[in-house]
Formats: structure tokens, sequence, C-alpha cells
């Protein structure tokens, strides 16, 4: 699991229908102190996080897409929480 924060969303207009009425988010991957780790990363939303969210990620295809409910959806990584709050180091 990692923990990010929602910097951007992706648009495209065309698509793999698995992603038809899915959001892409851009995530900043956060470190242990919650400062940015210089490093990011694209997933699907299944909570409906919003610009500058603090979330906790799912970065494993087979949990991806079961979180989807998927059996062969393209997809690695998935939000899974809004974070309300965190005590970093």
């Amino acid at each position: 699991m990692i923990l990010g924060r929602v910097i951007g969303e992706i648009h495209g207009t065309i698509k793999h229908p698995f992603y038809q009425g899915k959001r892409l988010l851009v995530i900043e991957k956060l470190d242990q102190y919650c400062k940015p780790a210089g490093d990011y990363l694209i997933a699907a939303d299944s909570v409906g996080a919003g610009a500058d969210e603090t979330v906790l990620v799912l970065d494993e295809g087979n949990g991806a897409r079961q979180v989807l409910d998927s059996k062969d959806g393209p997809v690695r990584s998935v939000v899974i929480g809004v974070i309300d709050d965190v005590m970093c180091k």
C-alpha cells in the first residue's frame, strides 16, 4: 500500500473499454514524513477522491482487479481510501 496525494486527473478521448466511466488520478507518492517522495503513479479511482486529498493506493494488479470487480481488467493501481488524518514521523 502506498500513501499519496492526488495531484491531477487524466482525460483521454480514446481508451480501453475497461476504463469507460472510471477516473484515472495522478498520485504523488509520500514518504514516512508525509513529504513528496519524488515519484508518482496513475491509479483508478474507486472512492471518489478529489484534488489535493491524501489517499491510500493499492499498487498490485490482482488486488486492484478485485476492488474494481474485474477478472481480467488491465489495471495495476487503484485508490482504495481517502485519509482524513495521518500522523507522520
